[in-house]
């Protein structure tokens, strides 16, 4: 049987159980810088600001917690309350996208849906995920499109490990069309419901930007953590309506757009 014939996609139900198993790599993602430079100009020395970070920190709506199965007690025994593991506090680099529920969909994620942190394999291909969001915000934005944008980034690398499907190989990636859609989510969005309930963390799969290159798209925030040393890198960015550049030091990379065609979506 088909997942097309279960729930309205297009590949064989057991292809999850039959691929998934445990893979581990290192992503690097980007982020615009607007969180660190706002709290600076708040406080006059690093420590206040890790206090104030800290405090913010607090605030922040809680991590979902992914849901587990119950193991069933014999009915003649109670139930024991065994003692949970105290989980380590993760840095908001990894659990930003999870505690908030974006409005706008992206490839494995559905709009108001919980989010999913993705990541590149490469400098380079992250870099390219940024520049395309950046323009794309500003081709959509009325009253920019002949306007110049200065943004600056933070660039990181993530630890991830745990249950994972590998979108790039067989017999997945005879379906590859399906996950580089540039405007229908539906195959992805699907994919990515029924991995989530299958138990699978993240998904590895074919970069849409980068030739050769991948990402990851990370279900679950515990198959996340920062590598260490923790070294982030602060790019800067210029956005116009015809290019994007980024440049770090002696390092640039540069893409250029045609609007008001969108580049393939994330």
């Amino acid at each position: 049987m088909t997942a097309a014939a279960a729930g309205g996609a297009l590949w064989p139900v057991e292809w999850l159980d039959s691929t998934a198993q445990q893979r581990s790599g290192i992503f690097w993602r980007g982020v615009e810088a607007q969180h660190t430079v706002a709290t600076m100009r708040l406080v006059d020395s690093l420590e206040e600001q890790a206090v104030l970070e800290n405090l913010l920190e607090s605030s922040k709506p809680p991590l979902p917690v992914p849901e587990q199965p119950v193991p069933q007690q014999p009915a003649h025994q109670h139930p024991e309350q065994p003692e949970q593991p105290e989980r380590p506090e993760r840095h908001h680099l990894l659990t930003t996208p999870f505690r908030y529920r974006s409005p706008f969909a992206s490839r494995f994620r559905r709009a108001h849906r919980v989010g999913v942190w993705c990541g590149a394999q490469t400098l380079k291909a992250a870099a390219a995920e940024v520049a395309c969001w950046r323009w794309r915000f500003l081709v959509a934005s009325s009253g920019l499109e002949n306007s110049e944008l200065h943004t600056q980034h933070t660039f990181f690398q993530a630890q991830v490990a745990g249950q994972a499907i590998d979108l790039s190989l067989p017999p997945w990636s005879t379906l590859e069309a399906m996950w580089t859609q540039d405007r229908d989510y539906s195959a992805t969005h699907d994919l990515a419901a029924a991995a989530r309930a299958a138990g699978v963390q993240w998904l590895r799969y074919a970069s849409a930007r980068e030739v050769g290159g991948h990402c990851a798209a990370v279900c679950n925030a515990q198959a996340l953590s920062l590598r260490q040393p923790h070294v982030p890198q602060t790019w800067h960015c210029k956005t116009t309506a015809q290019s994007v550049w980024l440049g770090r030091e002696t390092e640039r990379f540069a893409w250029t757009f045609q609007p008001p065609s969108p580049p393939i979506a994330a």
